[in-house]
């Protein structure tokens, strides 16, 4: 795929990303399910949008699964390495359980505190 058919933008949306990779829309969302480092977000009239290095993932995606017949966990290998994507560690969830019960108290002492001043008013 030639760089100068890509239109240069900011944010594109679903149907652009769609047409330049030449890939239907239910596999762009599959592969934004299936893959973490794709993020799509939405406009405030709900169409899914997409920064520039998600096409530039994308693309290469397409290019690693079908040309260079990659499964989805070397594809996956490769982009990480290729666009220096760290893979996340899982958190033991022990340790997630704690700290979500820490963010809760402090939430609840910021509504208390808000609450506290409302009532001085």
């Amino acid at each position: 795929m030639k760089s100068e058919r890509i239109p240069e933008k900011l944010v594109y949306r679903l149907e652009e990303i769609s047409r330049i990779a030449q890939l239907d829309p239910e596999v762009i969302d599959a592969w934004e399910k299936e893959f973490y480092f794709i993020h799509a977000a939405k406009t405030g009239s709900g169409h899914k949008i997409f920064r520039k290095k998600d096409l530039a993932i994308i693309i290469r995606l397409k290019e690693l699964l079908e040309k260079k017949g990659l499964t989805l966990a070397g594809a996956k290998r490769k982009i990480e390495e290729e666009f220096g994507i760290k893979t996340p560690t899982p958190v033991h969830p022990d340790r997630l359980k704690k700290v979500l019960y820490q963010v809760r108290e402090q939430l609840q002492e910021i509504a208390n505190s808000l609450e506290k001043d409302s009532k001085k008013t």
